[in-house]
């Protein structure tokens, strides 16, 4: 197995795990550490799409990569307003 397969499928699998993760809803850490596991495989894929050549994955991926720090903002390092009480 290459480095770029092994990258790939890393990617792969984190990208599933994270989806599951940020699919259940158990609240915000929970979906913050979805969004922290698809940056990292964002960041796999970009690197195995980077050394195959394939421009159109690294950069579909590199926009991920920025949405989903965006969410791990959002979910895990922001602190969230509080509601109003009516």
């Amino acid at each position: 197995m290459t480095l770029v397969d092994i990258l790939k499928w890393a990617a792969s699998i984190s990208g599933i795990i994270a989806c599951f993760m940020v699919s259940l809803d158990l609240g915000r850490r929970v979906t913050g550490w979805g969004f922290a596991l698809f940056v990292a495989s964002s960041i796999c894929w970009i690197s195995g799409a980077f050394l195959s050549d394939d421009e159109p994955l690294w950069t579909q991926n590199l926009v991920l990569f920025c949405i989903n720090v965006f969410g791990v903002y959002r979910y895990l390092i922001r602190k969230r307003p509080p509601r109003d009480a009516d």
